[in-house]
Parts: structure tokens; C-alpha cells; sequence
């Protein structure tokens, strides 16, 4: 014998619990109260803490070539720094002034910090960077020994 299937309409999240919210208000609920907490807790910590930007590293024959994603950022907002064997990216993402209420915020923003070990065969002083429709590109050009060359082979 079968019996007849209930059908209640919509996601579970969406979905109405005897104490009269949808599970998904629960769960913002119960975030804003974490962050919260963890932002009383070690308000220091969060304020110096730099976030990184995503970014990709590549290499071609002539450089290493560093991509990172900084939209919204001018050319005075960072800072490109090229050390001995290190290449550092840091700016800050200040917040921008909003009407209304924001519901909900997904963007970093506050201080940002990128850095990558660079190989010993590079250039330093030959160092160059483009900003364009929010992308950094930095290229480290290589040496003139790194560069890869084809060996003729005698007899």
C-alpha cells in the first residue's frame, strides 16, 4: 500500500519552522552573532590583519609575469615593491560611502598584502607594472643567462 505524498513548496531554507522563521534567517542570524563575538573579542587582530588579493603567477621565456585582481583600486592606492628575492603588493581598499542599509557585504576591503619569493635569476631593475580594468600585471623580466636557448648540436 502507498501513501499519498505532501508536498510542501520551496527550498528547505525557505521553509517556515514553528518558531515562525525561515531556516536561512537562523543561519544569518547566527553569523552576525560570530562575527560579532569574534570582532569583540580580538578587535586588534582584525584591524591589522592584511587580506590577499587572488592572484596568478606565471612564467614565460623572457619574465615572470604576476597577475592580481584589484578592482576599484587607483595607481596611488598600491604600492609595488621588488626586494632581493621577493615581490611585495600592498595598498589599502578604503570603503566607500554608501546610502541605506547594507544588508549584506562580500567585498574585502581594509588592508591588502600580496607577496611572492622570486627566483634568483631575474632582473630587478627592469621591473614594470600595468593597471588596467582592475588587473595589476606586474612583469619580472629574466636574466639574459635564465633564458632558455637552443644548443646546435656538432658532430
Amino acid at each position: 500500500m502507498t501513501l499519498p505524498v505532501r508536498h510542501r513548496p520551496g527550498h528547505l531554507l525557505e521553509r517556515v519552522f514553528p518558531w515562525g522563521e525561515p531556516l536561512a534567517a537562523e543561519f544569518d542570524d547566527m553569523f552576525e552573532r560570530m562575527n560579532r563575538l569574534l570582532e569583540a573579542a580580538a578587535p586588534r587582530w582584525s584591524e591589522t590583519m592584511a587580506w590577499v588579493p587572488p592572484a596568478d603567477l606565471r612564467e614565460t621565456d623572457e619574465a615572470y609575469m604576476v597577475e592580481c585582481e584589484l578592482p576599484g583600486l587607483k595607481r596611488e592606492d598600491i604600492d609595488v615593491e621588488v626586494g632581493e628575492h621577493d615581490l611585495c603588493i600592498t595598498g589599502e581598499l578604503k570603503e566607500r560611502e554608501r546610502q541605506g542599509v547594507l544588508r549584506r557585504a562580500t567585498r574585502r576591503t581594509g588592508r591588502f598584502e600580496y607577496r611572492s619569493l622570486l627566483p634568483v635569476d631575474v632582473n630587478a631593475e627592469q621591473v614594470s607594472a600595468q593597471l588596467a580594468d582592475g588587473m595589476l600585471t606586474v612583469t619580472v623580466p629574466k636574466t639574459q643567462a635564465a633564458k632558455p636557448r637552443l644548443i646546435e648540436i656538432t658532430t
